[in-house]
């Protein structure tokens, strides 16, 4: 486990790294360019850069963790990319199950091939685990459809980077939206009628909506205050265990 900057979880946990650009929001991907820096450092666990790779030696750490902790499941990769197997997912689906002391929140691009593995029944959800995909622009809402469909717990989007107007989501059975403007070197634009207009869909449906930043070469100056305020809701679920 690893402590993270990122405002929406606690500490991250990799038993995936690794990846490949599938839609528009991959283009500047921040893990790949974390990747090939920690490759260049020499650390052993990015060896291979950003090609896909499984650490089943990962797979023990929760049960190390006491405390309770919000936890990003493959910060560096994706779970569910079609050349990680279904056993190697099985376990760590077992393994999240087992330490209910903790959230782990799995996201993905890949809501097809989630979807799929759900409706065969190889996925054994737990209370603790939240599924998101991300919805980048409207060529991407069918993930939200793909998400609905199974049996999580809990279920959230990711609009980051956001890079469009997304307008008229449905989002029934959906508990959490998170928006965020892109960041890096040379991020792509975001608009503040966009995240108002998801912020107001969010208010309609009774949606947690957590805007997260706004991006740009310096979002730290950037912020993430829209209209003034600051918008960091979560879901309010209670642990069971």
């Amino acid at each position: 486990m690893a402590s993270t900057k990122i405002e929406w979880t606690e500490m991250t946990w990799n038993p995936v790294t690794g990846c490949d650009k599938i839609s528009s929001g991959c283009k500047n991907c921040y893990a790949e360019v974390m990747a090939l820096r920690l490759q260049a450092m020499g650390q052993a666990k990015y060896e291979n850069g950003f090609n896909l790779a499984l650490h089943p030696e990962a797979l023990n750490e929760p049960y190390k963790w006491k405390k309770s902790k919000v936890i990003f499941v493959n910060s560096m990769g994706d779970l569910f990319h079609k050349d990680v197997p279904i056993d190697y997912i099985q376990k760590v689906f077992r393994v999240m199950k087992e330490n209910p002391q903790h959230v782990f929140q799995v996201l993905t691009k890949r809501a097809d091939v989630l979807n799929y593995y759900d409706s065969e029944g190889w996925l054994d959800w737990s209370h603790n685990i939240w599924m998101g995909v991300t919805v980048e622009n409207t060529g991407v809402l069918k993930r939200i459809d793909q998400l609905r469909e199974t049996k999580a717990r809990v279920k959230f989007l990711s609009c980051e980077p956001l890079l469009s107007a997304v307008p008229e989501m449905n989002l029934s059975g959906i508990d959490w939206v998170i928006v965020g403007g892109e960041s890096g070197r040379t991020p792509r634009p975001i608009k503040e009628e966009w995240v108002v207009d998801i912020k107001e869909q969010c208010e309609k449906a009774d949606v947690s909506f957590y805007f997260k930043q706004w991006g740009g070469t310096n979002k730290k100056k950037a912020g993430s205050t829209l209209n003034g305020k600051l918008y960091k809701e979560v879901p309010q679920v209670e642990l069971a265990f």
